[in-house]
């Protein structure tokens, strides 16, 4: 244990590591906030890891119960919980501002970083080099998806009747193309109802709150009272519901008034709207729905465009949900949406509008919802479709691993050849995630190594 020690008056101070932290300015967060965009590597679970050790264990910034209460509330909601939960922490320290610039920072810096990488996709995407280096990458892509379904269903399919919901997702995705928001209302329902009818099969267990520990005295104690900003009241309810909906309708009109109402940035906006509100489950829960909008239905890129932008998301910090930032820039440089002149200018605005439709409901989710978090959380009604929704997460989740497996094994369709060396690697991959546990950066640079030598050794071959 560290020394008391004396203060001027003679009497002794609590030991530095069980005092409380200095209390600290909403522009000394700032740059942590900042920081941590930079190094938020490791999708949800290794964002939320990285912000457990910085806030509650070295600087004390929030106790941990209290950090837990908060992660609860934000699984609950749609959207990328790391990104609500540094909204979140940072509403409860400095307020509304302290919100918005933690959410902020948690985004902006993978936002540039991506439209520099989308731009190099797109402009330089056919050089030796860069192709080789997406094709390794594909197919652990591929492998990563699978082990995403694999990792949410160990924790979600708790007994048959979850199973069974997941199974039917996964047929009316793969068998009858229904929509996504069609089987997440379903599942929902049929939580609601499971949660009246047979509580003990939808009640969430375990969880984020199983094991705490003591790091000493935080700012956010406890026991330290909520502050008067954090309270509940109708007032404030109304007006950040006012303040965003307000956001919303003058960042469409802008873009109707620019291009008109099918123009390709108020259909990005209009799009990305509807998928913020049905990202249950994490970001590999939407892209199902982001390929039939994206892909399919609006053609703002191509499948296998899809499958490289997912690649890019997982090696850039920041939440994986980014991947919108690219389906944004591809599609807004391929449409020329301000002529062939300004194809960068194109998708740089095309990914900036994407990224704020798609992450302004959950700034409006924390600053509206923080306040009532103590009356919801824990109680069955709101919990029961959540697992339900969750359940069927899976199954189309594993839709999403055979549509990406049959773009990289098959890229010529099922009547051209089997691509055999995409499904080593896709293996190999596989293995490394499952078996020996390789972190996701590892296992990408490893499978990007190995697809460049292979088209470098092709190439010389050829």
């Amino acid at each position: 244990m560290t020394p008391s020690a004396s203060n001027a008056s003679g009497e002794t101070a609590a030991p530095a590591h069980l005092s409380p932290p200095a209390p600290l300015t909403l522009r000394m967060a700032f740059w942590f906030w900042l920081k941590l965009g930079f190094i938020s590597f490791g999708g949800p679970a290794g964002q939320i890891a990285i912000m457990h050790t910085e806030l509650v264990e070295r600087r004390r910034w929030i106790s941990e119960k209290r950090f837990l209460h908060a992660l609860n509330y934000c699984m609950v909601l749609p959207g990328p919980e790391a990104q609500q939960l540094a909204t979140y922490i940072g509403w409860l320290m400095h307020r509304t501002w302290g919100g918005i610039v933690a959410g902020a920072m948690f985004v902006l810096p993978s936002l540039f970083i991506l439209v520099g990488l989308s731009w190099v996709y797109v402009a330089f995407g056919h050089v030796p080099v860069v192709a080789g280096i997406f094709y390794g990458i594909k197919p652990a892509v591929t492998a990563l998806v699978l082990h995403a379904a694999h990792r949410i269903g160990t924790r979600a399919l708790k007994n048959r009747w979850l199973w069974g919901i997941a199974a039917a997702a996964f047929v009316a995705i793969f068998a009858f193309d229904v929509p996504f928001p069609a089987i997440v209302l379903a599942a929902g329902w049929l939580g609601h109802l499971g949660g009246k009818r047979a509580p003990h099969l939808f009640a969430l267990g375990g969880g984020h709150g199983a094991a705490q520990h003591h790091y000493g005295a935080a700012l956010i104690d406890d026991d330290t009272p909520t502050p008067a900003h954090a309270r509940f009241s109708k007032r404030g309810l109304a007006q950040v519901l006012g303040v965003g909906g307000a956001l919303w309708l003058a960042a469409m009109a802008a873009l109707v008034a620019l291009q008109g109402l099918h123009g390709t940035l108020a259909q990005m906006g209009w799009f990305f709207t509807k998928a913020a509100l049905l990202t249950f489950g994490g970001a590999y829960a939407v892209l199902p729905y982001v390929y039939q909008g994206a892909v399919e239905q609006h053609q703002w890129l191509s499948g296998a465009q899809m499958i490289d932008g997912l690649a890019l998301g997982e090696t850039t910090p920041g939440p994986l949900i980014m991947v919108v930032a690219f389906v944004g820039f591809v599609g807004g440089w391929f449409k020329q949406i301000f002529g062939p002149d300004a194809l960068f200018l194109a998708g740089a605005t095309a990914a900036a509008v994407v990224t704020f439709f798609t992450f302004l409901p959950s700034f409006v989710f924390i600053l509206a919802g923080g306040p009532l978090v103590e009356s919801t959380h824990g109680k069955l009604k709101f919990t029961a479709p959540l697992t339900a929704i969750t359940a069927a997460v899976v199954g189309v989740i594993v839709n999403l691993a055979l549509f990406f497996a049959y773009h990289v094994l098959w890229p010529q369709g099922l009547r051209g050849p089997f691509d055999v060396a995409s499904a080593v690697i896709a293996v190999a991959a596989a293995v490394a995630l499952f078996r020996f546990k390789v972190g996701v950066l590892p296992l990408l640079a490893a499978c990007a190594a190995g697809g460049l030598a292979l088209t470098m050794v092709r190439s010389w071959g050829g």
